[in-house]
């Protein structure tokens, strides 16, 4: 069970993002080391998908300068997640915007999975792993009492347009335009997606749960009859002039 006396708790800078570990189980020997693993893992995660970076394998892939066997495995991992993405989202989840090969809307959610499961495999079982706003959450964050995760309104700053309340494992995820602007592209038309203000979903795991809310913000109005299908996720939007729309099945979840 969750030790809130004894947790261990981190922030690290990386990815361009920040990450923060959030771990309830009594400290061990073996979360400690799980911990440095995970922070490192991230830092390589960074060096390979790096869009930013010239010398990254996923910055040379794209350039034509080295070939998918050059690179390392997790990039076949990776690709072959967004393939899987696109797939199931009709093309709204693309990883090649405005001619560049950047699957950075699926790499993150990934990253992060990935550093929870470093952590639950080594014994935390009650973790919160947030990858710059992006969550995976697992146990709860007391004895009997589960994680309330606050999602902050779009056009409301300081205010949160609902909490959601996590009694099982779950992943989080929110596209939205409040921090980093309209950086998320219409695949199908080239132009910034604008039909929502923040989109917010909820689902098992990180990896497809962040692709999805990707999909879905960048569908806009198309995307909520493909949501409402969607089975073990669901949703709650926010559009510009303030108006909300969620799912049939959010309520289980949010406030």
């Amino acid at each position: 069970m969750p030790d809130t006396a004894h947790g261990l708790r981190h922030v690290e800078h990386v990815m361009g993002t920040v990450f923060s570990f959030d771990i309830r189980d009594k400290p061990t020997a073996a979360i400690h080391r799980a911990l440095a693993e995970a922070v490192r893992w991230l830092h390589r995660v960074d060096a390979v998908f790096s869009t930013y970076r010239p010398d990254s394998h996923i910055s040379r892939l794209g350039r034509g300068e080295i070939h998918l066997g050059d690179c390392p495995p997790e990039v076949h991992e990776v690709l072959s997640l967004c393939e899987r993405a696109a797939q199931v989202t009709d093309g709204w989840f693309s990883i090649v915007p405005a001619g560049v090969l950047d699957p950075s809307g699926l790499v993150k959610g990934w990253a992060t999975e990935a550093a929870s499961r470093l952590l639950h495999e080594a014994g935390a079982h009650h973790t919160c792993v947030n990858g710059g706003g992006d969550l995976q959450l697992r146990g709860r964050a007391a004895p009997g009492t589960p994680w309330r995760i606050g999602v902050a309104h779009p056009l409301r700053p300081g205010e949160l347009v609902t909490v959601v309340t996590a009694h099982h494992d779950l992943a989080v995820a929110t596209s939205g335009t409040g921090e980093r602007g309209a950086h998320i592209m219409d695949p199908h038309h080239g132009t910034p997606a604008g039909a929502f203000a923040s989109l917010t979903l909820v689902g098992p795991r990180l990896t497809l749960t962040d692709a999805y809310a990707t999909a879905a913000f960048a569908g806009g109005d198309a995307a909520r009859n493909w949501l409402d299908t969607l089975e073990g996720y669901e949703a709650l939007a926010v559009l510009p002039d303030g108006r909300e729309w969620r799912t049939p099945g959010f309520g289980r979840y949010g406030s």
